[in-house]
Order: structure tokens, then sequence, then C-alpha cells
């Protein structure tokens, strides 16, 4: 059963603007796991990297209903790489017991962007 569905859009240049002020390093480190700096600071386009990867956790915020409070946070929402390169969405520390006392079963998520706009699509399903 669909627990909740969250969309959210992010504009590049926005990211852009951010990494490029004197607090870059801070909102990395702390909005995004080692693993993640490292596939956006790989990426071709990192701004875009960084911007769809912020994008997919304030959509799975909206999806569980929580924004980023009870344990939901930035930093304990992960994107990464899956099987077939989809992208799938990893949940620690309190965010993953947020989602277990939901009884998540699936957390599904889609990822585009252009050179202006990063977008992600998540759905939610529960036990």
């Amino acid at each position: 059963m669909i627990l909740g569905v969250g969309v959210d859009l992010v504009t590049v240049s926005r990211m852009e603007r951010i990494l490029r002020s004197r607090w870059a390093e801070k909102f990395v480190t702390r909005v995004f796991s080692p693993e993640e700096i490292r596939a956006c600071r790989e990426a071709a386009t990192p701004a875009q990297s960084y911007a769809v990867r912020f994008a997919a956790k304030e959509a799975l915020a909206k999806a569980l209903g929580t924004g980023f409070t009870k344990g939901v946070s930035p930093g304990t929402v992960f994107v990464r790489g899956g099987e077939r390169n989809r992208p799938e969405i990893v949940l620690a520390a309190q965010a993953l017991a947020v989602a277990e006392n939901m009884n998540v079963a699936a957390i599904h998520v889609s990822l585009s962007h252009t050179s202006e706009i990063a977008c992600a699509f998540v759905v939610v399903e529960s036990r």
C-alpha cells in the first residue's frame, strides 16, 4: 500500500551558489555522506549531482510526511546508485527508526536533471 508520495525541485544555480559560498564545505559534509560527496565531485556536473541528491532527500521527507523533523534529516538519508544504476535511497540512524516505526517496506525514487533544474520523485510503500 502506498504510504506517501513526495516530489521536490532544486534549481542548479542555487546549488552552484551554495557550493561557491564560504559555507560550502560545512553544508556538503553536513548534508551528504562521504560516498555521495565522492560521487558528486567525480560527476561531470557536480552542482547537478548535488542538487538532484538534495531534491531526493527533500522528496523522501515529504513522502514520509515528517519533513526534516522527528529524526529525519538530510544527513540520515543517502542516495546512491543501485542495481542496473537505478538510484536508491538508504536510511540511517533516526531516519531508519522512523521508517521502521511507520512500517515502510519499500522506497522508490526517480531522479532527473537538466542544466537548470533537478527533480526527484519518491513513493514510499508500507508493509
